[in-house]
């Protein structure tokens, strides 16, 4: 059984290495995973993947959102492979073919993540992007739609809300991976960008098996402090259920 830290992923939404070094000492042992995105990849590459795994034993999670032909995403994946990281993202687009592809070309050596709504969409979004009525008046419809496809494909488990958690795990199984972003702590307050947020401890009572935090520890006085507030919430949640 995993430590209530290591519900916790951490995203280093940071422009330099430099940045990032920071966040990696201060938080490794108070965090169960990095999150490395586009930006920061970008800008240093796997030199970053190098540092994390140098600074400790904490996992990363590649969140590169990769959408391509099969082909090419297949190709990319047999890179990522060897980076020594525990998950990359893959977003559940046109066809499951992509799917399939990124899981064939990691090998077993990294667990595939399809991405199925971000969390800054809205029913609105949806509709305004043309999908159907069903699935934009219910955005849920959509989430488990992509979520099948992710199954079907042999992908670890998926990225979601905490609202659409219990109803994937209930569909899919308990063993089939829920990442939830969106966190926000009911005692932090603010405006931002995502739309479909939940408490830590409503998105473990839903079943997630990873919370993503970012804005609630990196912009606190003392990031170390909410890490471990939010890890004993979670604990508490863990010991009710």
């Amino acid at each position: 059984m995993k430590a209530p830290k290591d519900y916790i992923i951490f995203p280093l939404d940071v422009p330099t290495i430099n940045d990032a070094a920071g966040y990696v000492k201060l938080l490794s042992g108070f965090v169960g995973m990095f999150k490395v995105g586009l930006e920061l990849f970008i800008e240093a590459g796997p030199e970053v993947i190098q540092l994390i795994n140098k600074a400790g034993d904490t996992d990363i999670f590649l969140d590169l959102k990769l959408h391509d032909i099969p082909e090419t995403v297949s190709r990319a994946m047999a890179r990522i492979a060897g980076l020594n990281v525990k998950f990359v993202t893959v977003h559940c687009g046109e066809t499951p073919r992509m799917l399939e592809a990124a899981v064939e070309g990691g090998g077993g050596k990294v667990g595939v993540l399809g991405v199925t709504v971000l969390t800054s969409v809205s029913a609105e979004d949806v509709g305004s992007a043309g999908f159907r009525e069903e699935f934009s008046k219910d955005v849920s419809k959509l989430v488990l739609n992509r979520a099948a496809m992710a199954k079907a494909a042999g992908c670890a488990g998926v990225v979601c809300s905490g609202h659409e958690v219990k109803m994937i795990k209930e569909v899919f199984g308990k063993d089939f991976l829920t990442i939830t972003p969106g966190i926000r702590p009911s005692w932090e307050a603010g405006d931002d960008d995502q739309r479909r947020i939940v408490t830590p401890e409503r998105a473990v009572e839903n079943g997630a098996d990873y919370l993503v935090i970012g804005r609630p520890i990196r912009d606190a006085e003392d990031p170390v402090s909410v890490a471990r507030r939010i890890a004993d919430e979670v604990g508490m949640v863990r010991i009710i259920l």
